[in-house]
């Protein structure tokens, strides 16, 4: 049970009667004291439109502030004078430019012409260098072509020379086979060429050492008709290098040469 408090005119007295109700019931009386002290942790401030915008002086700070400016003359500057760089026709400020115009746009066309000219000239050798460089080398170059010594084939002999990475024949016939195969008949001749037009003299063959077949090397003076023997796939060829026999379907290369004088022969 509680007991009650009549509440008097004062009501003050009648709030403060109310907090001292206790408890009848309860044998332990309840500890007068002070609460812990709690401590609360800082709220933590964000950068963001809304808190630095509240940081701002308000409309009615604004108001009160009068804001001056003051300016300075400069009379001590000088102007740059430009005049010695200027066309004299147009130094005049009383004269009209459509009196010199056709002077002063003939230069910038001279003008303009030549740069264009000049950078013509300068695309033409870059563009060359360019071309050059993609060319063969020197070395590859001194290999295109190559002097032969024919006192050094006796007749009869067939010399073996490297050429551009290929074996080079050459041939000092004999007068049997010079006849032999001036007077072949053509209709026997799987591919049909003259001997006079695979040799320049009579005593000398010059060819490319390579059966036309798949590229082999043939064996000189061998085969059933005397000139060349492909052993690989049994390819027979003339002292003219004419496919006589065997797999190969042409006869075998000529390649350009010329005679620079009775004992020397230039290829390439």
């Amino acid at each position: 049970m509680f007991r009650n408090v009549q509440v008097s005119g004062n009501l003050t007295n009648a709030l403060k009667g109310c907090t001292e109700v206790v408890s009848t019931t309860s044998t332990k009386t309840a500890k007068v004291g002070k609460p812990p002290k709690q401590t609360v942790p800082t709220k933590t401030t964000y950068l963001t439109n809304f808190t630095m915008s509240s940081n701002l002086l308000s409309k009615k700070a604004l108001t009160a502030v009068t804001a001056t400016q003051i300016r300075l003359i400069h009379t001590d500057f000088k102007m740059p004078d430009y005049s010695s760089y200027r066309r004299n026709s147009v130094k005049d400020p009383k004269a009209s430019n459509r009196d010199t115009f056709e002077n002063r746009n003939a230069f910038t066309y001279m003008v303009l012409g030549t740069a264009a000219t000049g950078a013509m000239f300068s695309a033409k050798t870059i563009v060359h260098k360019f071309v050059l460089s993609m060319a063969p080398a020197a070395d590859v170059l001194a290999l295109a072509s190559i002097e032969v010594n024919l006192n050094e084939i006796p007749e009869g002999k067939n010399a073996t020379i490297k050429w551009r990475g290929k074996p080079l024949f050459v041939r000092h016939r004999t007068a049997a086979e010079i006849e032999a195969e001036q007077n072949t008949t053509l209709a026997e001749l799987r591919d049909p060429q003259d001997d006079s037009v695979r040799v320049q003299k009579p005593e000398w063959l010059v060819i490319i050492g390579v059966c036309t077949h798949l590229g082999c090397v043939p064996i000189a003076n061998a085969g059933d008709w005397g000139g060349y023997y492909c052993p690989c796939h049994g390819s027979h060829y003339d002292a003219a290098g004419r496919i006589r026999k065997g797999p190969a379907p042409t006869n075998m290369e000529v390649p350009p040469y010329k005679f620079l004088d009775e004992n020397t022969l230039l290829v390439g």
